[in-house]
């Protein structure tokens, strides 16, 4: 019985995985991003006659929108499964608006290379997606000394609107403290080409 048993699980791994396919392809899109957890501080010196003196500036932390673009490399082990690592360049950040009236607003950049590894599931034309990231910063605007790097998980949907196009919906939640208490949030939507997908 444990043979009969060996041989089909053989035999469904074999069937399952002789369609293996390997599609390239290319993603971008806008992202709707913020940091979290709290208000975002901007600390500076000042002198009151009696010396300098250590303050921060508050913000009140709201979405901006900025762009992402990246390749992915779709390994179709089953019709159900695909395993997708992802390079890609994206900029995030916030609009900081400020509580005191004597210091402007300002919009907080922050931009990275990063990487991902994309476990997808297929329902017909729909796939669900979920998976973690790496990030590493290549540049920062009006934030103060961020963190170089950034790990998180994203959590997604896309729909094949032809056997190469098809649009996706994404959530990315970095759990890196990148400034003071503050982590990356982005709300990710785009389009995916892909070369000679195979269903």
């Amino acid at each position: 019985m444990k043979k009969i048993y060996f041989l089909l699980f053989a035999l469904f791994t074999g069937l399952s995985f002789a369609q293996v396919t390997f599609n390239p392809g290319i993603r971008v899109g806008a992202n709707i991003s913020h940091i979290s957890d709290g208000p975002a501080y901007e600390s500076y010196y000042y002198n009151d006659n009696q010396g300098y003196h250590y303050g921060a500036n508050a913000f009140d932390i709201k979405s901006k929108v900025d762009f992402y673009i990246g390749f992915q490399a779709n390994i179709r082990f089953a019709k159900f499964y695909a395993l997708q690592p992802e390079i890609y360049y994206t900029r995030q950040g916030a609009r900081l608006e400020s509580q005191n009236p004597a210091v402007s607003s300002k919009t907080a950049t922050l931009s990275y290379v990063g990487g991902a590894v994309v476990n997808k599931f297929y329902f017909e034309k729909f796939n669900i997606h979920f998976g973690p990231t790496l990030e590493l910063l290549t540049d920062h605007k009006n934030i103060e000394s961020p963190i170089e790097g950034d790990l998180g998980l994203l959590f997604g949907a896309g729909y094949d609107i032809t056997k190469n196009i098809g649009v996706e919906a994404r959530i990315k939640k970095g759990f890196v403290h990148i400034n003071n208490d503050n982590t990356n949030v982005t709300f990710q939507a785009g389009v995916y080409y892909t070369f000679n997908l195979k269903k």
